[in-house]
Protein backbone atom coordinates (compact mmCIF):
# COMPACT_ATOMS: atom_id res chain seq x y z
CA UNK A 1 0.00 0.00 0.00
CA UNK A 2 1.27 3.49 -0.80
CA UNK A 3 0.64 6.92 0.65
CA UNK A 4 -2.12 8.74 -1.21
CA UNK A 5 -0.89 12.28 -0.45
CA UNK A 6 0.55 14.48 2.27
CA UNK A 7 -2.50 16.20 3.73
CA UNK A 8 -1.03 19.11 5.68
CA UNK A 9 1.81 20.49 7.77
CA UNK A 10 0.96 21.75 11.25
CA UNK A 11 2.50 24.66 13.12
CA UNK A 12 1.65 25.64 16.70
CA UNK A 13 1.53 29.40 17.28
CA UNK A 14 0.73 31.74 20.17
CA UNK A 15 -1.02 34.42 18.06
CA UNK A 16 -3.32 32.68 15.61
CA UNK A 17 -4.68 35.89 14.05
CA UNK A 18 -1.20 37.25 13.25
CA UNK A 19 -0.09 33.92 11.80
CA UNK A 20 -3.19 33.71 9.59
CA UNK A 21 -2.60 37.28 8.33
CA UNK A 22 1.04 36.46 7.54
CA UNK A 23 0.28 33.30 5.55
CA UNK A 24 -2.62 34.98 3.72
CA UNK A 25 -0.17 37.75 2.74
CA UNK A 26 2.18 35.03 1.47
CA UNK A 27 -0.64 33.82 -0.79
CA UNK A 28 -2.39 31.01 1.07
CA UNK A 29 -6.18 30.98 1.28
CA UNK A 30 -7.97 30.58 4.61
CA UNK A 31 -10.33 27.60 4.35
CA UNK A 32 -11.69 28.02 7.86
CA UNK A 33 -10.99 28.01 11.57
CA UNK A 34 -12.59 26.18 14.45
CA UNK A 35 -12.21 25.24 18.09
CA UNK A 36 -11.26 21.62 18.71
CA UNK A 37 -11.92 19.82 22.00
CA UNK A 38 -13.50 16.67 23.32
CA UNK A 39 -12.79 13.06 24.03
CA UNK A 40 -11.79 12.18 20.46
CA UNK A 41 -9.29 15.07 20.34
CA UNK A 42 -7.82 14.08 23.72
CA UNK A 43 -7.40 10.49 22.54
CA UNK A 44 -5.72 11.29 19.22
CA UNK A 45 -3.24 13.79 20.72
CA UNK A 46 -2.68 12.03 24.04
CA UNK A 47 -3.36 15.35 25.80
CA UNK A 48 -6.15 15.16 28.40
CA UNK A 49 -8.59 18.10 28.40
CA UNK A 50 -7.02 19.53 25.25
CA UNK A 51 -8.54 22.73 23.86
CA UNK A 52 -7.14 24.21 20.68
CA UNK A 53 -8.24 26.58 17.95
CA UNK A 54 -7.09 25.67 14.46
CA UNK A 55 -7.04 27.44 11.13
CA UNK A 56 -6.61 25.56 7.86
CA UNK A 57 -5.00 27.38 4.94
CA UNK A 58 -4.63 26.10 1.37
CA UNK A 59 -2.03 26.86 -1.28
CA UNK A 60 -3.46 28.50 -4.43
CA UNK A 61 -2.99 25.29 -6.45
CA UNK A 62 -5.16 23.43 -3.93
CA UNK A 63 -2.61 20.64 -3.40
CA UNK A 64 -1.14 21.58 -0.02
CA UNK A 65 -2.49 22.76 3.31
CA UNK A 66 -1.06 24.40 6.38
CA UNK A 67 -2.75 23.87 9.74
CA UNK A 68 -2.11 26.56 12.34
CA UNK A 69 -2.98 25.70 15.94
CA UNK A 70 -3.18 27.79 19.10
CA UNK A 71 -3.42 25.71 22.28
CA UNK A 72 -5.59 27.01 25.11
CA UNK A 73 -4.95 23.86 27.17
CA UNK A 74 -2.74 22.24 28.13
CA UNK A 75 0.01 24.88 28.19
CA UNK A 76 2.71 24.70 25.52
CA UNK A 77 5.69 22.71 26.87
CA UNK A 78 8.49 23.50 24.40
CA UNK A 79 9.45 26.35 22.11
CA UNK A 80 11.51 25.71 18.98
CA UNK A 81 10.78 29.00 17.22
CA UNK A 82 14.33 30.29 17.40
CA UNK A 83 16.05 26.99 16.59
CA UNK A 84 18.79 27.32 13.98
CA UNK A 85 18.46 25.73 10.55
CA UNK A 86 20.56 22.69 11.58
CA UNK A 87 18.36 21.69 14.54
CA UNK A 88 17.00 18.14 14.75
CA UNK A 89 13.33 17.44 14.13
CA UNK A 90 10.67 19.18 12.09
CA UNK A 91 11.99 22.57 11.24
CA UNK A 92 10.51 24.49 8.36
CA UNK A 93 8.02 24.59 5.55
CA UNK A 94 9.13 25.75 2.09
CA UNK A 95 6.98 27.54 -0.45
CA UNK A 96 7.57 28.04 -4.16
CA UNK A 97 6.92 31.70 -5.04
CA UNK A 98 6.63 33.51 -8.35
CA UNK A 99 8.70 36.57 -7.43
CA UNK A 100 11.04 36.30 -4.44
CA UNK A 101 11.78 40.04 -4.23
CA UNK A 102 8.10 40.96 -4.23
CA UNK A 103 7.30 38.26 -1.66
CA UNK A 104 10.08 39.46 0.66
CA UNK A 105 8.92 43.07 0.37
CA UNK A 106 5.31 42.14 1.23
CA UNK A 107 6.30 39.89 4.14
CA UNK A 108 8.73 42.47 5.55
CA UNK A 109 5.65 44.58 6.27
CA UNK A 110 4.58 41.69 8.53
CA UNK A 111 7.98 41.63 10.31
CA UNK A 112 9.57 38.81 8.29
CA UNK A 113 13.37 38.84 8.32
CA UNK A 114 15.82 36.97 6.10
CA UNK A 115 17.85 34.46 8.15
CA UNK A 116 21.05 34.51 6.09
CA UNK A 117 20.87 35.93 2.62
CA UNK A 118 19.10 35.36 -0.67
CA UNK A 119 21.21 32.99 -2.78
CA UNK A 120 21.05 31.59 -6.28
CA UNK A 121 21.51 27.85 -6.83
CA UNK A 122 22.96 27.29 -10.29
CA UNK A 123 20.56 28.70 -12.89
CA UNK A 124 17.65 26.92 -11.25
CA UNK A 125 16.49 28.74 -8.09
CA UNK A 126 16.76 31.85 -5.93
CA UNK A 127 16.30 30.74 -2.32
CA UNK A 128 16.24 32.03 1.22
CA UNK A 129 15.03 31.26 4.70
CA UNK A 130 12.99 33.81 6.58
CA UNK A 131 11.68 34.08 10.11
CA UNK A 132 7.97 34.71 10.00
CA UNK A 133 5.47 35.28 12.79
CA UNK A 134 6.81 34.19 16.17
CA UNK A 135 10.14 33.21 14.60
CA UNK A 136 8.70 30.41 12.45
CA UNK A 137 11.32 29.29 9.91
CA UNK A 138 10.02 29.42 6.33
CA UNK A 139 11.85 28.63 3.10
CA UNK A 140 11.08 30.54 -0.08
CA UNK A 141 12.14 29.42 -3.56
CA UNK A 142 11.74 31.18 -6.89
CA UNK A 143 12.36 28.86 -9.83
CA UNK A 144 14.37 30.46 -12.61
CA UNK A 145 14.00 29.77 -16.32
CA UNK A 146 11.78 26.85 -17.30
CA UNK A 147 8.89 26.66 -14.81
CA UNK A 148 8.51 22.88 -14.41
CA UNK A 149 6.46 22.25 -11.27
CA UNK A 150 8.48 19.32 -9.84
CA UNK A 151 11.79 19.59 -11.64
CA UNK A 152 14.68 18.25 -9.54
CA UNK A 153 17.26 21.06 -9.16
CA UNK A 154 19.98 18.53 -8.34
CA UNK A 155 19.86 16.75 -11.71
Amino acid sequence: MTVKRMDNVGIVVADLDAAIEFFVELGLELEGRAPIAGDWADRITGLPDMRVEIAMLRTPDGHSRLELSRFDAPPVVADHRTAPVNSLGYLRVMFAVEDLNDTLARLAKRSATVVGEVVQYANAYRLCYIRGPEGILIGLAEQLGQQASRENPLD
